[in-house]
């Protein structure tokens, strides 16, 4: 007789099933089956089937939650408010906020088919003239993205926009002194170069914080070509600066240097578009003046350095799930790195712009 399978660390489905059955009445099925999907270094999602229908599960990590990060609530309330707008979004099913059932608040949602790319090799199987397209369709999403009118859709107290660059700047460096267990040259200078260089920001926007290729689902449309299913991740989102995203997906296309990361980044694929396309798509798709881009990428920089820096604190704790954490904390000198080199002008752009 073969033994069931053991709950994914995190999970506790008879917990689970409980609540769905008190709280939706008759969506499950049959006894609940998960796994964790590996890819996530932060929030822990999981993959949950009745043998019939799935769904997925989002939960923070198992410890060392630092306040205000991983925020269940806001995550749905952002998928919840884009459902019903040009931006492609899972359906959200339920929120849990009792610590109860899986001692942490977690959401559960629709579970969408669809691939995240998170490696150039991945892209390369399917082609370049592939390749080009969904990196150009991400760029497409996020013009819509930020098109949404934050008070129609019921997020107009999603966030505070005024001062937004200052304060992001000051979040991160608290969060980095929260995580901080090793010396780290040059990320001081980063944070002090970066505040004292703080351009003028456009109108607030919905922002995904996190925007890259591997936080969207891309599958075939009715036509049979490929789409972006839907926009994954929205544990950073907010009201701000929407160029935050967009040097975000600057620095996710830029070329790290390393032979092999454990960090996705797509830009060695064949046809992927060069960071400088994909400003100046941007900047022609929503009108905005995209001339300070090297400050906002030499801030994404920066901004992945101190989260990778808590992850690797997190891994020496014993606190991650899933391979790979292993090499992230000899990441974080390279990040800090190429974040000094963007701002002095040696990663200029080829829209005429240096930051």
């Amino acid at each position: 007789m073969t033994p069931a399978p053991a709950d994914p660390r995190g999970l506790d489905l008879e917990r689970l099933r409980g609540h769905l059955d008190r709280v939706r009445p008759g969506l499950v099925a049959g006894a609940l089956r998960g796994r964790l999907i590996e890819g996530g270094r932060s929030n822990l999602t999981y993959e949950i089937t009745d043998g019939t229908a799935r769904w997925v599960v989002r939960r923070p990590p198992l410890g060392h939650v630092l306040a205000t990060a991983h925020d269940m609530r806001r995550e749905h309330r952002v998928i919840a408010a884009l459902h019903e707008t040009a931006v492609p979004v899972p359906e959200p099913v339920l929120l849990c906020e009792d610590e109860e059932v899986l001692g942490a608040p977690f959401y559960v949602m629709e579970y969408v088919d669809g691939v995240p790319y998170r490696t150039a090799g991945e892209l390369a199987a399917i082609g370049p003239d592939r390749t080009r397209r969904a990196v150009l369709g991400l760029v497409d999403t996020l013009v819509e993205l930020h098109a949404v009118d934050p008070e129609a859709v019921g997020l107009g107290d999603f966030g505070r926009p005024e001062g937004f660059l200052d304060r992001q700047l000051r979040r991160w460096g608290k969060q980095l002194a929260a995580s901080r267990g090793r010396d780290l040259a040059g990320i001081d200078e980063l944070h002090g170069t970066l505040g004292r260089r703080l351009p003028r920001s456009p109108a607030p926007t919905v922002v995904h914080g996190d925007y890259r290729l591997d936080n969207v689902l891309i599958g075939t449309s009715p036509s049979g070509t490929d789409e972006i299913r839907a926009v994954l991740d929205w544990e950073m989102s907010t009201l701000g600066d929407p160029l935050t995203d967009l040097g975000l997906l600057v620095m996710y296309s830029s070329d790290l240097g390393l032979a092999a990361s454990p960090v996705s980044t797509t830009s060695g694929a064949p046809g992927h578009p060069t960071p400088a396309e994909l400003v100046e798509r941007y900047a022609a798709r929503s009108g905005r003046d995209t001339g300070a881009i090297a400050w906002y990428t030499a801030f994404a920089w920066f901004k992945l350095a101190v989260i990778l820096e808590g992850i690797h604190y997190r891994y020496t704790l014993g606190q991650t799930l899933g391979a790979g954490f292993d090499r992230i904390g000899e990441l974080v000198p390279v990040f800090i790195e190429h974040g000094l080199t963007t701002l002095q002008g040696l990663h200029p752009f080829e829209n005429g712009q240096e930051g």
